[in-house]
């Protein structure tokens, strides 16, 4: 019997990731579906549906030894529309419509700094600092304004009939700008949760497990509100600490070398 052919990687098309590409690509999809029946809730639950298996096509696909090229574009497309389509069209049909042209500019700005976003993933995966996103990861940016629909319930009545549209519409502008800033956000993948870890580690897993479980629709809102925030507070006072002392030592060896000079 004849061995079955090797395709190159580069023509490679793997099942498995790709089923689960397809999966986050299909909930996106319903979400939009269900924003435009005014489904809210289905959509913000569709979002992060997808944004779990798009967390899982990548690392099966590390696992199994399976990623190519096709891969990585295939996600960054389902990627677009499970979390750049999807809440954009969540928070014009929420909320947003009511500002009219505003409203629906703020929505496509979220979907065009998405693109943008992944575009500038792809090309600088090969030299980023692995440690860190260059802008708030799109999936991020989809599953705060997501989780802001399930932690409205949770907000009194007044405050959200007063407040909400115009907190949204700076949300949606804040997220859109993030996603093609250079702030610098966490990537735990230095964690490597298939690793071993210290048993202090592993307890505050549980417990983080047990706070979250416990009213996941109020926290996962204020979890994803702290990572922005986090990040920028990394950006703004760690980096810029950093950046400035740095600096001070090239200006000396800069005056010295002048003054060898001469």
């Amino acid at each position: 019997m004849a061995a079955r052919k090797q395709l190159p990687r580069s023509k490679a098309v793997y099942i498995l990731p790709n089923m689960l590409t397809t999966a986050s690509l299909f909930l996106g999809f319903m979400g939009i579906v269900w924003s435009m029946a005014g489904d809210f809730e289905a959509c913000a639950l569709a979002i992060l549906g997808s944004a779990v298996f798009d967390a899982l096509d990548g690392r099966v696909a590390r696992m199994t030894n399976s990623t190519s090229e096709f891969g990585v574009q295939f996600d960054s497309l389902a990627d677009l529309v499970a979390f750049g389509v999807s809440p954009a069209v969540l928070v014009y049909t929420w909320q947003l419509s009511h500002y009219g042209r505003l409203g629906l500019m703020a929505s496509f700005l979220l979907v065009a700094c998405g693109a943008l976003r992944l575009a500038r993933f792809n090309v600088q995966a090969k030299v980023a600092d692995k440690r860190f996103f260059t802008g708030l990861p799109i999936p991020a940016a989809a599953c705060t304004l997501a989780t802001l629909v399930l932690f409205v319930p949770f907000v009194p009545q007044g405050v959200v009939n007063s407040m909400l549209a115009p907190a949204l519409l700076v949300l949606v502008y804040l997220v859109s700008f993030l996603m093609v800033s250079t702030v610098r956000f966490a990537s735990f993948k230095e964690l490597g949760f298939l690793r071993a870890h210290s048993f202090g580690t592993m307890v505050v897993a549980i417990l983080l497990f047990v706070l979250i479980a416990t009213k996941p629709r109020a926290l996962g809102f204020l979890i994803f509100l702290s990572y922005i925030v986090s990040g920028l507070g990394y950006t703004l006072f760690v980096l810029s600490r950093r950046g400035a002392k740095l600096s001070k030592p090239q200006e000396g060896n800069e005056a010295c070398s002048e003054e060898s000079a001469r």
